[in-house]
């Protein structure tokens, strides 16, 4: 689309990412799983046997050094391949699912901290097992809904296995996205932190290992708040959280964003951070830390000082919740 040089129907402005697969496999899964887990440490309520194994293997397949000396700020260098990472008794990501599956049989590794009993979706997925309820149907596999939007009256997936099995292309961290970075205005990347399919210190290390603007990663470790305005919630069915729900950070028009509470599909687990998000993708505020209102909707909680904000805003939400 850039190159089209073609602002007609080519004018691109700026990118929004949510939980991408920038980096190798290995650099998002095996390799970062062990520090995922002790994070989510109350999550993952592993004995201490089963724990104290997981570090040993990272230790001996050489993640856990590589870890600690290539996520820095500023990185120290070209940052190479993960080591060991053909190695059957380094597949820890796995390991990790196949243990948890076990304490929590209805665990979803696109959001970790889903508990038992087992949920279904009108999309039917995504989440570790497919599941639909007795009598029930994924909307837009019914035939009269596909011939209504004019789609093929065939079965739908919301997730299709052999999907682009044949792409060959190089991670785009390692390819094209540096360059998108510097010819667009603003490029965002999300992670949601109860994302195991994709895990953000994967994303955050092919950040380190990608050069644009002129120097190779972020100088400085993300640490400023992601604000989220407080807002009116016209109905119980569409609830969206505010305040202080993440950490971001800006270098060079790149923006990272950690996200709490939110697994992999961003806009459907932090709708309201999904949204602001959008607003300074558009440009129509100029940090993701900018303590306002939304731009579409004004709220008063939005002008109190930025340290009493989420206190005070925190209280009042309860007590005109109950």
């Amino acid at each position: 689309m850039l190159n089209k040089n073609d602002t007609k129907y080519y004018n691109l402005d700026s990118v929004l990412l949510y939980d991408p697969s920038i980096s190798p496999d290995p650099t998002q899964t095996d390799l970062v799983v062990v520090p995922f887990v002790d994070h989510h440490a109350n999550l993952f309520n592993f004995n201490r046997t089963f724990n104290a194994h997981l570090h040993k293997q990272a230790e001996s397949c050489g993640y856990t050094k590589f870890f600690n000396k290539y996520l820095t700020f500023p990185p120290p260098g070209p940052i190479p391949p993960p080591p060991n990472n053909t190695a059957l008794e380094c597949r820890i990501f796995n390991e990790v699912f196949d243990a948890i599956s076990h304490l929590n049989p209805c665990f979803d590794i696109y959001q970790i901290a889903t508990t038992c009993p087992l949920l279904w979706d009108v999309l039917g997925y995504p989440g570790s097992l497919p599941y639909l309820p007795a009598g029930a149907s994924v909307y837009f596999n019914r035939t009269e809904v596909q011939k209504a939007i004019n789609a093929p009256v065939q079965i739908w997936e919301e997730c299709s296995s052999h999907v682009l099995d044949i792409d060959t292309s190089p991670p785009s961290g390692l390819s094209v996205l540096p360059r998108v970075i510097d010819r667009a205005k603003r490029t965002i990347i999300v992670h949601g932190t109860l994302d195991m399919v994709l895990i953000g210190n994967g994303t955050l290390l092919g950040i380190q290992n990608m050069t644009w603007g002129g120097k190779q990663g972020f100088q400085k470790a993300p640490a400023s708040d992601l604000y989220v305005p407080y807002h009116y919630d016209y109905s119980l069915s569409t609830l969206a959280g505010e305040g202080i729900m993440g950490v971001t950070h800006t270098e060079r028009k790149l923006t990272w964003v950690d996200l709490w509470l939110s697994g992999h599909m961003v806009p459907q687990y932090a709708p309201s951070a999904a949204y602001r998000q959008v607003e300074f993708m558009l440009g129509r505020v100029k940090s993701l830390s900018e303590v306002s209102s939304f731009t579409t909707q004004y709220h008063p909680w939005n002008d109190l000082p930025a340290n009493n904000a989420s206190v005070i805003g925190r209280g009042a939400q309860e007590m005109t919740t109950f």
